[in-house]
């Protein structure tokens, strides 16, 4: 089975599409139904709260550090990707679980070996 690439990226998605996975771990992905215009703002918001963390980090600025990773979290949850789930099934969340020790574990091993 071959797994779907997330908008410009080359790591595999799970069939459901829910997450993405690096390096064996499932990272949920943003909700499909936010409209494009809305996730590319938050998308934006997320980038340069991630660039705010690097600079408060650099200038070694606690306050500003732990301010811009508030931002972080905010755009993730926004985004989906953090904080309560967008699907409505009842499924559990997966999200940071090595795919080996999930539902997805055939299915990931099926793609590893096929790589």
């Amino acid at each position: 089975m071959t797994a779907a690439k997330p908008r410009g990226d080359t790591h595999p998605v799970t069939p459901d599409g829910r997450y993405f996975i690096v390096r064996g771990r499932l990272w949920r992905r943003s909700d499909p139904s936010l409209p494009e215009d809305r996730r590319a703002e938050l998308v934006s918001d997320l980038m340069t709260a991630r660039r705010a963390v690097g600079v408060g980090l650099r200038s070694d600025d606690a306050s500003a550090v732990k301010k811009a990773r508030a931002a972080v979290n905010h755009a993730k949850v926004a985004l989906g990707e953090r904080g309560a789930v967008w699907w409505d099934d009842g499924a559990p969340d997966w999200n940071r679980h090595m795919a080996a020790n999930t539902p997805y574990a055939d299915w990931f091993a099926a793609l590893s070996a096929s790589d």
